[in-house]
């Protein structure tokens, strides 16, 4: 018979035992294992000398995207190489074509032209018909154009396969001037833009140079204040800066007008800048002067027109403070 004190020591040894199980079982199932033979466990064991290793799914969720946008970044690398291939395939054979006469310039069209004639701009163009449109010197051609005193401005573009178009800014006439000049007695129209650059002298329409102008400039010049017997200090030049006082003080008055009144004055007489007198349709005369106080002078005008409407024949305003007038 056993004695009491080797009960006690089976019974903690099998309680010893039985913790050390107990322990193993919560060791595996702490690591995401259930172990429920020891058969089980050798399997466990041999799983995991695999070197397998578990992975969040919000781990999984940023690495494949990381994947995509590296895929996704070599798209537009792919792209731009495509568009440069096909960009000098295209470049190429357009130089191909330059060269065969495929793309030579076979038209030239003119857009904001009416005072200068086809056979005019063509002549100062000098564009040559056949030479590739990719090699044109567009800025001689501009050149060229501005030459012209009716050119303000003007671009040259290359419309393909074979145009070149000239889009003109043109001036347009302000007054016409009857010219006297010391040298001569004898005078001559001529034609002056708004900015004082002399545009041409306008010869007589009947006249075969009047044939191979342009109608437009007649137009323009009948409906523009004409300016007489204006005695200049100097010959005028077709394209060149007038420079007398006399005329930029007859456009400084016509250009400062802006009431009613501009729209009655038919013509100018202007030997010298303090003479200058305006003649209004209806005949009445006004010694307008200087082209100072215009607008006061304008007004005392109006208002005396208005006041002595069909009797008055002459006003002098050279002077605003004191006018002067007389009936018909």
């Amino acid at each position: 018979m056993a004695s009491n004190s080797n009960r006690r020591s089976v019974s903690s040894a099998s309680r010893s035992a039985g913790s050390s199980r107990g322990a193993s079982r919560r060791s595996a199932s702490a690591s995401g294992y259930r172990v429920t033979s020891s058969s089980a466990g050798r399997r466990q064991q041999a799983f995991s000398g695999t070197g397998v290793r578990s992975t969040r799914i919000g781990d999984l969720d940023g690495k494949s995207s990381l994947g995509r946008a590296k895929k996704g970044g070599a798209k537009p690398a792919l792209v731009v190489g495509i568009a440069a291939s096909v960009l000098g395939a295209v470049l190429a054979v357009v130089v191909i074509l330059s060269g065969t006469g495929v793309l030579a310039v076979k038209n030239v069209t003119t857009k904001g032209v009416s005072h200068l004639t086809e056979q005019e701009m063509s002549q100062l163009a000098e564009v040559p018909l056949g030479t590739p449109l990719l090699t044109v010197d567009t800025e001689a051609i501009r050149r060229n154009l501005l030459r012209d005193a009716w050119i303000q401005d003007v671009s040259v573009n290359r419309i393909f396969p074979d145009t070149l178009e000239l889009a003109v800014t043109e001036r347009t006439i302000k007054a016409v001037i009857d010219v006297q000049t010391s040298a001569t007695s004898a005078s001559q129209l001529w034609a002056i833009a708004s900015d004082g650059i002399w545009l041409m002298p306008i010869p007589d329409q009947d006249s075969e140079a009047g044939q191979a102008t342009s109608a437009q400039v007649y137009e323009d010049a009948a409906s523009v204040m004409r300016i007489q017997n204006l005695l200049v200090s100097e010959e005028p030049q077709i394209g060149a800066v007038c420079g007398d006082p006399n005329v930029n003080n007859a456009l400084s008055i016509i250009s400062g007008m802006t009431t009613e009144l501009a729209d009655q004055v038919k013509t100018m007489v202007a030997s010298d800048a303090n003479s200058t007198t305006l003649v209004l349709e209806g005949g009445v005369e006004i010694a307008f002067g200087t082209a100072e106080d215009i607008r006061d002078k304008e007004r005392v005008c109006l208002e005396l027109l208005k006041e002595h409407q069909g009797s008055i024949a002459y006003i002098n305003v050279r002077s605003v403070e004191r006018p002067t007038w007389r009936s018909a």
